[in-house]
C-alpha cells in the first residue's frame, strides 16, 4: 500500500523496484494524490493507469485528484484558486509546456483546454476512481473515516478524501485496520515513518515535502515497512 506519491515519478518507480512488486502476482494497493506539488504529475497518472488497466492494481482517489478533475471539467473560480494554492501550478508545468509561464487567469484557460483535449483521458480515469478499497483485514481510504457516521459508507464524498484531525484523534468504530494518507506520518507522531496505533495506520511518508514514500506490506498475517528518501532532484 503506498499513497500521496504527489507527482514524485523516480522515488515511486524506486520504491517498486525496492520491494521487489511483481505485477499480477502482489496486489497493489495505491490511497490516492497522484499529482500535484512534484514535477511529474503526468507521468504519475500515466504509470497509475498502467497498474491499474494492465496489471489490476487497486487506485483510490484523493483530494488533489479531485481538484484536477474540478478543475478541467468545471469553471468555478474558487476551484482554480485552490489549485493553484496548493501545488496545481506543478501539474500543469508538467501537463504543458506553456505552464512554465507566469500564472494569469488567460494562461490557465488555455491550459485546462489543452489538458482537456491531449489528456482528458487522464481526466477521466481520475474521476471515476473508488473512493474506498477493503478486504477481510483493512479498509483503505486517502483521507480516513468520519466517526459521526454509524455506517461508515455513508459519510460524504469528501470526508474519504478530506477528514484529518476527525478521524485520526478518535476511536474507530470499524473491525478492521484503516490504511490511509492524507496527513502525513509527521504530523501525527513527529517522524516520516508509517504511523501504527488502535486500528489505524498513516502511511503518508511526505515525499512531494522532500521526506520519504512509504510502503506498508501485509504478508501472512505481519506488516513491514519500507520507504525510499526523496531527493531535491526528485522535485
Amino acid at each position: 500500500m503506498i499513497s500521496d506519491i504527489h507527482g514524485c515519478l523516480e522515488p515511486f518507480e524506486r520504491l517498486l523496484e525496492e520491494v521487489r512488486f511483481v505485477p499480477g502476482r502482489d496486489r497493489l494497493v495505491l490511497l490516492g494524490d497522484y499529482v500535484d506539488r512534484g514535477p511529474k504529475s503526468k507521468d504519475v497518472v500515466a504509470k497509475v493507469m498502467e497498474l491499474v488497466e494492465q496489471y489490476g492494481a487497486i487506485a483510490l482517489r484523493g483530494n488533489h485528484d479531485q481538484r484536477l478533475v474540478d478543475l478541467i471539467r468545471t469553471n468555478d473560480p474558487y476551484v482554480r484558486s485552490k489549485f493553484m494554492e496548493h501545488g496545481g501550478k506543478m501539474t500543469i508545468n508538467s501537463y504543458w509546456e506553456r505552464g512554465r509561464e507566469k500564472m494569469n487567469e488567460d494562461i490557465l484557460r488555455e491550459a485546462v483546454a489543452y489538458i482537456e483535449h491531449n489528456y482528458g483521458h487522464h481526466i477521466d480515469f481520475l474521476g471515476k476512481l473508488p473512493l474506498y478499497y477493503e478486504d477481510d483485514r483493512h479498509i483503505c481510504v486517502h483521507a480516513g473515516l468520519n466517526p459521526a457516521y454509524p455506517n461508515w459508507k455513508d459519510q460524504p464524498a469528501r470526508d474519504f478524501m478530506y477528514i484529518k484531525k476527525d478521524f485520526y484523534r478518535a476511536k474507530t468504530k470499524v473491525d478492521r485496520t484503516v490504511v490511509f494518507g492524507h496527513t502525513r506520518a509527521a504530523e501525527i507522531h513527529g517522524v516520516s515513518e508509517v504511523w501504527f496505533h488502535e486500528g489505524k495506520i498513516a502511511i503518508d511518508g511526505g515525499c512531494a515535502y522532500g521526506a520519504q514514500l512509504n510502503c506498508l506490506i501485509y504478508e501472512e498475517g505481519a506488516y513491514t515497512t519500507h520507504a525510499t528518501k526523496n531527493s531535491p532532484s526528485s522535485l
